[in-house]
């Protein structure tokens, strides 16, 4: 069918996003970048120099600040440096993904999904599970007493189009309300606003309410927010897909040990963090503290770390249902995802470290 001009015109927002994140939030106007030391004397993995690896300055990118800051990374890829950058938003890592000055990185559902319709299924693949979980719609308990007192409230996401925007508008959709996708009004107002000023934006007045990953939600909590929803509950099992591990086709296609290395360090992150959650809560804000500036305070870092599960498990069956509603808020025309996923080498990895393997919910790449 068609897109009809509306749809067409959501496309051309859709589209856009990258350059108006870029020019208007900063986002990815300096990645910050750094580097870790090869180890001394060990062989360089695919005869590579480095690995560029990417990642947001976020609690749902656990894997990546722990196993960064444990060095565990870097440990698996011996002779080859472990080259990071971190970014505020997923368009520019996609962007710096396919621009070749990326070669792996942790990044939300949403995103990819965009990046690999955008490229026509060319451009990445999902190789592995990081996180679930930690987002939440944090209300202004003064305005907001009941999930049903949202209508008529003005409600913040973080961005046109995002995983929690996508979410925020189906759970709309669910409650039988109206709200235009694009402009974000309605019957609830959906203001898309930046993480960063989003504390700034509740003391104000300016919102009621956000649907937001953690550590936002916590941060939203600390300034007398209450939690009115945790999007977990809405899921079976209370797992769904909240950040990915993506990689470069054609470098998973020239370095497959690279990746294979990245992959180990990223399955034993996630088993030191499941079995040493406080040390591993430190080690992130730690690492959260090099990267932004500022550590979490204890108020918001202990509750947003509570809310967030490390997984090898990309949860690939909800990926799609998470396709199916942007599709549903026309946001995105039908998809076809067969083929995103590449779960090969973590499976391969996963065996030899005595770990179930993981399944792709039938979007895999076909032999």
């Amino acid at each position: 069918m068609p897109a009809t001009p509306a749809l067409r015109r959501t496309f051309a927002v859709l589209a856009a996003l990258p350059l108006l994140a870029l020019a208007a939030c900063g986002y990815g106007s300096q990645a910050k970048e750094n580097t870790e030391q090869a180890i001394a004397g060990a062989a360089k993995v695919d005869g590579l120099d480095s690995v560029r690896i990417g990642y947001f300055g976020n609690l749902t990118h656990a894997t990546a600040l722990v196993g960064r800051h444990e060095g565990l990374f870097q440990k698996e890829l011996g002779g080859t440096t472990a080259e990071y950058a971190t970014f505020n938003a997923g368009p520019s890592e996609i962007e710096a993904l396919n621009s070749g000055s990326l070669d792996i990185g942790w990044i939300g559902p949403s995103p990819a999904v965009n990046g690999y319709i955008k490229s026509n299924g060319t451009n990445l693949r999902i190789i592995s599970g990081s996180a679930s979980g930690g987002v939440k719609l944090v209300v202004d308990p003064e305005k907001i007493k009941s999930l049903k007192d949202v209508k008529g409230k003005k409600i913040a996401t973080p961005q046109l189009g995002n995983t929690q925007d996508v979410a925020f508008l189906n759970w709309i959709s669910e409650q039988g309300w109206q709200v235009d996708a694009e402009s974000g009004q309605g019957d609830v107002s959906v203001v898309r606003t930046d993480n960063k000023v989003m504390p700034d934006a509740y003391r104000s007045g300016s919102i009621d309410g956000a649907w937001v990953p953690e550590p936002t939600a916590s941060k939203l909590v600390a300034e007398g927010a209450k939690v009115m929803l945790d999007e977990a509950d809405l899921w079976p099992d209370k797992k769904f897909v909240i950040t990915n591990v993506v990689v470069s086709q054609s470098f998973l296609e020239k370095h497959p040990r690279a990746v294979e290395a990245v992959l180990r360090a990223s399955v034993k992150t996630n088993k030191w963090i499941n079995e040493n959650p406080e040390r591993a809560k430190a080690a992130a804000n730690a690492r959260l503290a090099a990267d932004t500036g500022k550590a979490l305070p204890a108020d918001v870092l202990d509750p947003a770390w509570q809310s967030i599960r490390v997984t090898d498990d990309p949860l690939a069956a909800t990926l799609g249902t998470e396709a199916e509603h942007a599709v549903k808020a026309g946001l995105l025309e039908k998809p076809d995802l067969t083929g995103i996923y590449d779960l090969t080498p973590l499976n391969k990895v996963l065996k030899a470290e005595g770990e179930a393997e993981v399944d792709d919910a039938g979007l895999g790449v076909k032999s």
